[in-house]
């Protein structure tokens, strides 16, 4: 009776572990992982911080109209790289979608992602999100060192990197709240 007993966990066991490959389940269980195992993001010390070689930087807005970078000069930036067949950047997206919804009018928030706008559309209303998406054309190159989904910046009004994010990271902490405070403090540059 005791085999009997060890198979049946057995299987228990090992639909438990296909279900998180083909059922939603598997789906909402690694997301839900991803974020009780996000951290914020790590600060660049100030000694360390590089300053933006440039703002020009072509980019595409929600209505498919190209605008340059260069309107963030002099502003706090926080920069997202995301894609929705990249799973880490579900949970931080809505990480920065709380963050987005208090520093939204203080703070320029560009959301980036290389798809093609149906399918991107298609997920930021899946998923409610009220940020603007910004899409990157590829034509032009960034100023940043990485655009790999995730990746994230926060860029001081001066042009500094403040985060440099490979990865995921869960931005609406105390720290980040914090850091953001800071920055928003600092006098922007003439």
């Amino acid at each position: 009776m005791k085999v009997k007993k060890k198979t049946l966990l057995n299987i228990l066991l090992i639909l438990f572990v296909v279900s998180f490959f083909v059922t939603p389940l598997g789906e909402y269980s690694k997301i839900a992982l991803m974020q009780l195992f996000s951290f914020s993001p790590e600060i660049v010390r100030t000694s360390d911080r590089q300053k933006l070689p440039s703002y020009n930087w072509t980019l595409k807005d929600a209505e498919g109209e190209f605008f340059n970078f260069e309107r963030a000069r002099g502003k706090v930036v926080l920069i997202d790289f995301w894609a929705s067949w990249r799973l880490p950047s579900l949970p931080e997206l809505k990480s920065l979608q709380g963050l987005y919804d208090d520093y939204g009018d203080r703070v320029d928030f560009y959301i980036i992602t290389n798809e093609e706008q149906p399918p991107a559309e298609a997920f930021i209303q899946k998923y409610g999100f009220t940020f603007p998406v910004t899409y990157q054309y590829l034509e032009s190159e960034s100023p940043l060192p990485g655009t790999e989904p995730p990746r994230s910046y926060l860029i001081d009004a001066q042009g500094y990197v403040v985060v440099d994010q490979k990865g995921m990271a869960d931005w609406n902490t105390a720290k980040v709240r914090e850091l953001l405070d800071k920055v928003l403090e600092t006098p922007q540059q003439q």
